[in-house]
């Protein structure tokens, strides 16, 4: 193992360290740090669009105007009673109208608390997949005037919003990926030019191609890893404070952004598959320039 790292430490110090190779490892933080919050947004992104669609999956409204308390009162109940009898319905509840007419009384005043006002009827239903057809069906057999809605269709433009903002996320962390191996390129190309004295006695002392690449691509990976853990460790530790924040807000939506362990790990990983991507770009640059291809 020492006779390993010595080994790895001499191979290194052929191609030179000094300042390029902490300004290599800045831009990897830099660069990870990006990408992690891009993930993170990402992921938080599609964990919240998840939980709203099990959620409202089977929400549904049936809402009923009707003038006359009496018959208002009466079919409301056999609402109520028939659609609670449709297959595949787990739970009916007819909204509370004291809380609809409190939600009413900044736009109708004290007026919104009259008795004598129609109060719309709404009744909450929770039922499986495939099952708002015949809730209607049933709905509309008792009131032929009921209105049923899918809470869904409500929240489809947040829903809109959300998939924009995931698609976003995934196209930041692949526009930077891609960066990455720009800089990578562009080192291994400066590496060459620098060091091409030394590479020209390496190739006269027996070294080849593939050497020279794997003498490159390991200082690169190196800079390229400890940036990354380093912009990525910065990263998770803003991700956390967010989501502590988002969950002291107590909104469902919100709260259904946080991550999994899942999550965590991926974006753990993130700075170990930057570093074979950085390899890789050296090694094909290094062998390319040198006149061999992989």
């Amino acid at each position: 193992m020492n006779g390993f790292r010595q080994r790895a430490a001499i191979d290194l110090r052929l191609l030179g360290e000094g300042q390029r190779s902490w300004v290599m490892a800045g831009i990897m933080a830099i660069m990870l740090f990006l990408t992690v919050l891009s993930g993170a947004l990402g992921l938080g992104v599609a964990r919240s669009a998840g939980g709203i669609d099990r959620q409202l999956a089977g929400q549904l409204t049936v809402q009923l105007v009707e003038p006359d308390a009496g018959v208002r009162d009466a079919r409301a109940k056999a609402l109520v009673t028939a659609i609670g009898k449709v297959p595949g319905v787990t739970r009916v509840r007819e909204a509370d109208r004291a809380k609809l007419a409190a939600l009413l009384k900044p736009w109708l005043g004290d007026a919104g608390l009259d008795p004598e006002l129609p109060m719309p009827v709404l009744i909450d239903v929770t039922a499986g997949p495939g099952v708002a057809a015949q809730v209607a069906a049933a709905a509309r057999r008792v009131a032929p005037a009921a209105r049923v809605d899918g809470s869904a269709r409500w929240l489809s433009p947040v829903r809109g919003l959300l998939a924009a903002l995931f698609w976003v996320a995934i196209g930041l962390v692949l526009v930077i990926a891609a960066a990455t191996a720009g800089v990578a390129l562009l080192v291994a190309r400066a590496g060459l030019d620098t060091h091409r004295d030394t590479i020209d006695v390496l190739h006269m002392l027996g070294s080849t191609d593939r050497q020279v690449a794997r003498l490159l691509q390991r200082r690169i990976a190196r800079d390229t890893l400890l940036g990354g853990v380093i912009g990525t460790l910065a990263a998770l530790a803003l991700v956390a404070l967010f989501q502590t924040k988002l969950a002291l807000t107590g909104s469902e939506v919100l709260g259904g952004a946080t991550l999994a362990a899942v999550d965590w790990t991926l974006l753990l990983l993130l700075p170990i598959g930057f570093a074979l991507l950085a390899t890789v770009a050296t090694r094909l640059t290094v062998l390319h320039t040198l006149g061999r291809k992989l």
